[in-house]
């Protein structure tokens, strides 16, 4: 059975934006947009209003200030979030907050069910050790139970929707999301040394969408080949050197690091009454390329 629909509160101001992020996330049929008015004499009474109807928020970066974004917290008004704009290293929002680019929204899908995750794993890890959860009040709990239900009982970690794997969309969608993923890799590559905090939101990224579309484990290191070779051919060009490149593996093994730790995360744990998640193991492994 498919994913529940699920609302998600567009916190944005640029209409182009706007415009290509509902065209993105509403095309197949797991999102719907709830814009909410950014006027901040009413924003706190809109998104009050429409609490018991959202499951997450997309924020564009800037869009609201320190002031608003504080105002949310301290009210615990949290809910799962994307973010788009530059990368920076820099939270917006909370602490369990991803990222986007806004030149990448063909993976607006996948970071937003890696968010709810995200979202939900907080909640799950802070219980477990004891700690106060990112609000600390019924309304957080109630909203996580309400995701739990809406998207499965262990979360969409362990339910990913094989509709919104790479191997399942259209040959023109896979090429654009092909060519989104080569440049969340390429942002990856160029703030890896330079910013390290702005790199791992970077990897983060790339890894969100990775799992969530069952990227082959080939065509990542194809992708990070491409783009080293190609700058590796300008620099030879130049007239440079460009034996610094091979320092890049790093990054690749980093990359390779972060998206095995969550398919290790994804494999469901026996729960208390001895139930196990109806996702086998092998659903849950990376696919390799096949052969066309």
């Amino acid at each position: 059975m498919a994913p529940s629909e699920l609302v998600i509160g567009a916190l944005m101001r640029n209409e182009l934006l706007l415009k290509a992020s509902r065209q993105w996330l509403e095309e197949g049929g797991r999102f719907r947009l709830d814009v909410i008015p950014l006027e901040s004499d009413q924003l706190f009474a809109q998104l009050q209003s429409r609490w018991e109807g959202l499951d997450g928020v997309l924020i564009e970066q800037g869009a609201l200030d320190r002031y608003g974004l504080e105002q949310l917290r301290e009210q615990g008004m949290l809910l799962p979030a994307v973010v788009l704009g530059d990368v920076t290293g820099e939270m917006t929002y909370h602490e369990a907050e991803v990222h986007l680019q806004a030149d990448q929204l063909e993976q607006l899908p996948y970071n937003l069910d890696a968010a709810v995750s995200r979202f939900l794993e907080r909640r799950v890890l802070r219980d477990r050790a004891g700690e106060a959860p990112l609000a600390a009040n019924a309304e957080h709990w109630r909203l996580s139970r309400r995701l739990e239900e809406r998207v499965g009982y262990l979360g969409v970690f362990y339910k990913r929707d094989p509709r919104l794997f790479l191997r399942s969309l259209p040959g023109d969608e896979r090429q654009e999301l092909l060519g989104s993923l080569e440049r969340s890799y390429r942002d990856v590559l160029l703030s890896y040394f330079r910013d390290p905090p702005a790199a791992n939101q970077a990897i983060e990224s790339f890894v969100n969408t990775a799992f969530f579309c069952d990227l082959p484990i080939t065509k990542a290191v194809e992708i990070h080949m491409n783009l080293i070779d190609g700058w590796s051919k300008q620099l030879a060009l130049e007239g440079h050197q460009s034996e610094f490149l091979q320092d890049y593996r790093l990054a690749l093994l980093d990359v390779m690091a972060h998206l095995c730790e969550m398919y290790r995360r994804s494999v469901p744990p026996e729960t208390t009454t001895g139930l196990v998640s109806r996702s086998s193991p092998e659903t849950l492994q990376p696919q390799e390329e096949t052969p066309s």
